[in-house]
């Protein structure tokens, strides 16, 4: 059943592909006709390089229902824009509170913060990578200045109720942040409606820009220490950063040609409609999960309820590690997809997946279910045959 035609790309959760043609066209005729540097001189090229950015952050402020879109502050992807609002917030002495399910985007920043002083309490999620308010409620303490939570895991695709959560937030005065990284394009978010603070969020995954962009929403009153000073453009005779946003958060050039086709997906998704592409990963999403329950000998984790989790599944095939599956699926079949921890490994203990690893599917708008029949009659084949993994291969997961 060897694969010879165009490759299955099943790892949209770490970055989504193919893009929509209009994204592409976007950053050639940034490049072509446009290519100046925005916000950082009065002629024609500069002015429209500028025009560009400022669109992309309407466009953004209209998805996530920000009334302001000058509070969106552009950066490299939702890992700096974490850094920032976590690092930027938290001082030694205050408590924060997160769950055990999150990335290391989120685990890393904290670390190093509690060798400064920061104190951390991780919720525990269950076996389904699902938290309770309850329990977020239970770790809040008087020196709590923060909670920090994935709109959905990484690993599982479990949906946090973060509404409910951004409720408890406001209730106790503490900043309520959200990673958005797997959410961002495919599920609602009304920053609002669920009392977000600070969204981090990628333009790489589902919100289907190119690598090198996304951001973080700032709500009005929020104050961060910026991640780095330089150049912004205006207010260039102050001798610090300026306290206006989006400069004070925008040292160095940005990158527009990026943000010109991360516009143009967030276009196309307000175009095409949320509700019919998360319809359409949702069935692909029960398409899986369905026919996984049939193959014996693989278990899969999270909630296995499409309606419940962002379009990813996460499956173990036998006792197997899931690096050498993962080279297999490559390999032998043209099946891209993410074998190992996901830069996850306190969900993986959660999820008793530590040391076995697990292997994720992904799905974006594009993929097909014809793609997912293919997939399963692949494992079907890999557990029935018990498949080696091809000579030479590592079998590693990372």
């Amino acid at each position: 059943m060897e694969r010879e035609q165009r490759i299955i790309y099943f790892d949209n959760a770490a970055t989504s592909w193919p893009k929509p043609p209009e994204v592409l066209a976007a950053m050639e005729n940034c490049l072509r006709h446009v290519g100046a540097n925005p916000g950082r001189a009065g002629h024609r090229l500069s002015l429209e390089a500028n025009r560009l950015v400022d669109e992309t952050r309407r466009e953004l402020a209209a998805l996530f229902n920000i009334r302001n879109p000058e509070r969106i502050v552009f950066g490299l992807n939702a890992t700096e824009a974490l850094n920032l609002a976590i690092k930027g917030l938290l001082r030694p002495g205050q408590h924060v509170v997160t769950s055990s399910m999150e990335h290391n985007s989120v685990t890393r920043p904290l670390h190093v913060l509690q060798e400064r002083g920061v104190k951390v309490t991780k919720v525990p999620c269950d076996h389904t990578g699902a938290i309770r308010v309850e329990d977020v409620a239970a770790a809040i303490r008087p020196d709590t200045a923060a909670i920090i939570i994935t709109h959905a895991s990484n690993v599982t695709g479990t949906i946090m109720p973060v509404a409910e959560i951004g409720r408890l937030a406001r209730e106790k005065g503490l900043c309520f942040i959200v990673d958005a990284a797997q959410t961002a394009g495919v599920l609602d978010i009304d920053v609002e409606y669920m009392h977000i603070d600070l969204l981090a969020f990628p333009g790489h995954k589902s919100l289907l820009g190119p690598p090198g962009t996304g951001g973080l929403y700032v709500a009005e009153g929020v104050e961060l220490v910026p991640l780095k000073e330089g150049g912004t453009g205006s207010y260039s005779d102050v001798p610090g950063q300026p306290e206006e946003l989006p400069e004070r958060y925008e040292s160095g050039t940005l990158n527009t040609v990026g943000l010109a086709g991360l516009g143009a997906g967030v276009k196309f998704i307000r175009r095409e409609g949320m509700e019919k592409i998360r319809r359409h990963e949702q069935e692909l999403t029960g398409q899986l999960l369905e026919g996984l329950e049939k193959i014996e000998g693989i278990r899969v984790y999270g909630p296995r309820s499409a309606s419940s989790q962002a379009p990813l599944v996460s499956f173990a095939v036998k006792n197997r590690p899931a690096g050498e599956i993962g080279t297999i699926l490559d390999q032998r079949y043209g099946i891209a997809c993410r074998a190992g921890l996901h830069c996850a490994p306190d969900a993986h203990r959660t999820l008793g997946t530590f040391e076995q690893k697990l292997v994720r599917f992904s799905f974006s708008y594009f993929n097909r279910p014809e793609e997912v029949d293919y997939a399963l009659r692949c494992l079907e084949e890999i557990v029935k045959k018990d498949i080696p993994a091809p000579q030479g291969s590592s079998g590693c997961g990372c």
